[in-house]
């Protein structure tokens, strides 16, 4: 009894104060750029980057309540909800291997015993010794695995790693959520705006043909100039179901992102309506900020630690397991004296468990978790590189098509008076019809041009606030963490 329980105080010791084996987790070492390639020149700084909901800055109340809505309804994110509580849950199984299992069981069987058995076999049986009985058994048995070289400490560390990527992945899917509605909504109105300069157009040239045709009345010009005019009316006409193909694949997107059927937001958003506008300064922070913002980068970063915390869940394989176990009952063969004093039955102790041949299953899975925590090392890596070239792309891209913008507006401007120099020097007859044609042809591009550059400004900007990683921290400030509490209520 003394061994046993000075065999047990060990155990309890090693559990207590033993390392666990395996690497401990540390964090890569990632060297950032102290400041953005990309030129500054689109009104961005290198200011922090506030955690605010950028969406705001656009000035657009529509665009607001369309975020609020996707936020709370988006199926998406609640997939990502799920798989945190999921990872949670999981931590929750990893958690409770710490502390011993009990059961209770019971049972009452008819049972028969050998006549020819060794021993009985060899012995003088008296007559009358009943060799059949009914057995009733009840009782409870436990087990305590003690983690003495640290597998279930590692397995835990796992556990609460997976639990922080998931998190950090529901933040990703949030700040994919949040770019993808205003991104949608931006489309929405540069289609219509698209559209609205279409219909100008054809307007113009529909007058344009009229005139035309007015002219061949009276002899004044040729049928082939009313030809010309007519092709290129048809030809701006043909773009109008392209265009509203467009605008009504956007107001679906824009549905199913909220959680809705796509026809949903079809009246909401028929109405025309400016494209959002871009604010005059953009805080872009700097990069080391960066991978504390982005969580994309902090989900690599857990994954690496739950696949490092893997390792020494594997080589824990490699040693012996010790357990304390019991077990205690009642068994009879008779109802009416199965729960006395004599009809009672226990046991316990430690056991030991030592897998002394598998074939070399053991060192191959230790094997495939380093492999997998190389993979880990090699994403987070690849991750960081990459949420710094979307953010050098975004600010080239955000500040150039500003610098195209321009210009084209400058085209628009030299277009509309083309147009109406042409037009009078048709009206007096010192061109032809030719010119005339190409003026409008010219404008009706530089403006289609321009208005397309309205909607890529702005959505290069939606792009590099999702690559700046940021918006995240205020929904769910709002949100996701109410959420959160509520499941835990």
């Amino acid at each position: 009894m003394k061994t046993n329980l000075l065999l047990i105080s060990t155990l309890l010791a090693l559990a207590t104060g033993g390392c666990a084996i395996g690497p401990n987790y540390q964090s890569p070492n990632v060297s950032a750029p102290a400041q953005w390639s990309a030129a500054l020149a689109g009104g961005e700084t290198n200011a922090p980057v506030p955690p605010a909901a950028w969406w705001e800055n656009f000035h657009d109340a529509e665009l607001n309540a369309l975020i609020s809505c996707a936020v709370s309804a988006n199926l998406d994110l609640q997939i990502a909800q799920a798989r945190v509580r999921e990872a949670r849950a999981q931590y929750g199984i990893a958690v409770a291997n710490f502390l011993p299992t009990a059961d209770a069981s019971g049972s009452c069987a008819r049972t028969e015993t050998s006549h020819h058995q060794p021993v009985l076999g060899s012995l003088p049986i008296p007559a009358g010794v009943p060799f059949d009985n009914d057995v009733y058994q009840a009782g409870f048995d436990a087990a305590w695995e003690i983690d003495v070289f640290g597998g279930t400490r590692r397995a835990a560390q796992s556990a609460g790693a997976e639990v922080a990527a998931a998190q950090f992945e529901r933040r990703a899917v949030l700040v994919t959520l949040l770019g993808e509605v205003a991104r949608n909504y931006v489309d929405v109105r540069g289609f219509q705006r698209r559209l609205a300069i279409t219909r100008e157009n054809i307007e113009a040239q529909s007058r344009a043909l009229a005139i035309t045709r007015d002219r061949l009345a009276k002899g004044l010009t040729s049928e082939l100039d009313v030809q010309q005019a007519a092709a290129l009316l048809a030809t701006t006409q043909a773009e109008v179901p392209a265009l509203e193909t467009s605008l009504q694949a956007a107001i679906h997107r824009l549905g199913v992102l909220l959680g809705r059927e796509p026809g949903a937001l079809l009246a909401e958003l028929s109405a025309p309506a400016p494209i959002p506008a871009v604010p005059p300064v953009v805080p872009a922070g700097l990069p080391a900020d960066l991978l504390l913002r982005r969580p994309d980068v902090q989900r690599a970063g857990r994954k690496l630690a739950a696949d490092t915390a893997n390792i020494g869940v594997a080589q824990a394989d490699l040693f012996p397991k010790f357990f304390l176990t019991g077990a205690s009952g009642f068994e009879s063969v008779s109802t009416s004296d199965w729960f006395t004093a004599g009809s009672r039955f226990w046991s316990a102790g430690p056991t030991v468990q030592w897998r002394i041949f598998d074939a070399g299953r053991i060192r191959a899975n230790i094997r495939v978790q380093n492999a997998r925590q190389e993979q880990a090392l090699a994403a987070y890596e690849q991750t960081v590189l990459t949420a710094f070239e979307e953010v050098e792309n975004g600010l080239t891209a955000y500040a150039n098509e500003q610098i195209r913008r321009r210009s084209l507006a400058e085209a628009v401007t030299a277009s509309q008076k083309s147009l109406g120099l042409a037009n009078r020097l048709y009206a007096n007859g010192l061109t032809d019809f030719l010119h005339v044609l190409d003026a409008e042809r010219s404008l009706y591009q530089a403006q289609d041009a321009l208005v397309q550059s309205d909607r890529t400004v702005s959505a290069d900007l939606v792009s590099l606030y999702k690559s700046l990683g940021g918006g995240w921290q205020t929904v769910e400030s709002q949100t996701t963490v109410a959420l959160t509490k509520t499941q835990f209520r």
